[in-house]
């Protein structure tokens, strides 16, 4: 299991929290705000320069208006379709050997 701050798992996570500021219709500044952050905590949160544990992704959450258990549902469901297309090509790699 890769842990690093750049796996590809974690940047489709940092890639969902972006979306759902957003679609929240709120800047980095404004999250900031709501979070009792500065706006730089927010952009190396979502460039993936400060790792989020999991009480941290709540509270963005909550800021946000986004129900916790419905990001993450959404999250497995993207890792999912990721990991689908890995073995698809790994398959493929093999096959052309």
């Amino acid at each position: 299991m890769e842990k690093s701050v750049s796996s590809r798992d974690y940047s489709l996570f940092l890639d969902r929290l972006k979306d759902a500021r957003k679609k929240a219709g709120l800047t980095q500044e404004q999250l900031a705000r709501l979070l009792g952050e500065t706006q730089s905590f927010v952009s190396k949160c979502e460039r993936g320069e400060r790792r989020l544990d999991i009480v941290e992704v709540r509270t963005f959450c909550i800021a946000l208006s986004v129900p916790f258990p419905s990001f993450a549902t959404q999250l497995d469901s993207l890792l999912k379709q990721e990991e689908g297309k890995g073995r698809a090509r790994a398959i493929e790699k093999e096959r052309g050997r």
